[in-house]
C-alpha cells in the first residue's frame, strides 16, 4: 500500500511540473523522466520501476491511454512522437524509439543527424519482454509483438509476430 501512495505522489509531483497525468496513475520508484511537460499519461497507467521516459526534445511527446502498464527496466526514447494505446502492455525491459542516426560511408556517424518518425503502438497491444520498436512503427490493435523481437516494419491488427526482424506468425484469436 506504502508503494502505491509513494508511486501515486510521484504523479502528483510531476503534474506540478506540467505533465499531464489521469487519475489513479502510478509511477514507481526509479522512475525516470526527462522534460516531463512533454508526457500525457491517461487513468490508472501502472509505469513500474526503472522505467525511463527519455524525452530529446521541447517539442517531442509521449502519450499512454487508459489503464497502460509499462514494465520494469524500460525505455521510450522519443524525438518527436510515441503513442501507446488503452489497454496496452509493454513488458519489462522493452526499448522503444522514433528516431535511429544515419550512417552514410565517409562521415562521422556523430555528424549526421537523425531520422524520425513518429510511433504508435494501438489499443490492446502486448509488447513482450526485451522487444525493441523501432522508429516509423505503428502497432495494429490487438497485436502481440513477442518477447526479443526487433519490429522494423508496422504490424497489423490482431497479428502476432517475433523474431529478428519481427515476422509474422498467427493471429490473435486463432490457432498458430
Amino acid at each position: 500500500m506504502l508503494t502505491l501512495l509513494h508511486g501515486r505522489w510521484r504523479a502528483a509531483l510531476l503534474r506540478l511540473r506540467g505533465a499531464k497525468i489521469g487519475p489513479k496513475t502510478t509511477l514507481r520508484t526509479t522512475v525516470s523522466i526527462r522534460r516531463p511537460w512533454c508526457i500525457a499519461l491517461g487513468t490508472r497507467v501502472d509505469v513500474e520501476h526503472g522505467v525511463y521516459l527519455k524525452i530529446v526534445s521541447d517539442d517531442a511527446s509521449l502519450s499512454a491511454g487508459d489503464y497502460v502498464f509499462i514494465g520494469a527496466g524500460s525505455e521510450i526514447d522519443v524525438a518527436q512522437a510515441v503513442t501507446i494505446g488503452a489497454h496496452s502492455l509493454i513488458a519489462p525491459q522493452v526499448f522503444i524509439t522514433d528516431h535511429t542516426h544515419l550512417a552514410e560511408a565517409g562521415r562521422r556517424i556523430n555528424q549526421q543527424g537523425t531520422r524520425v518518425a513518429p510511433v504508435v503502438i494501438g489499443e490492446d497491444a502486448w509488447i513482450g519482454t526485451r522487444a525493441v520498436i523501432l522508429p516509423g512503427v505503428s502497432i495494429g490493435d490487438g497485436a502481440i509483438v513477442g518477447a526479443g523481437a526487433v519490429v522494423t516494419r508496422s504490424v497489423p491488427a490482431n497479428a502476432i509476430v517475433a523474431g529478428v526482424p519481427a515476422k509474422i506468425i498467427g493471429t490473435r484469436g486463432q490457432p498458430s
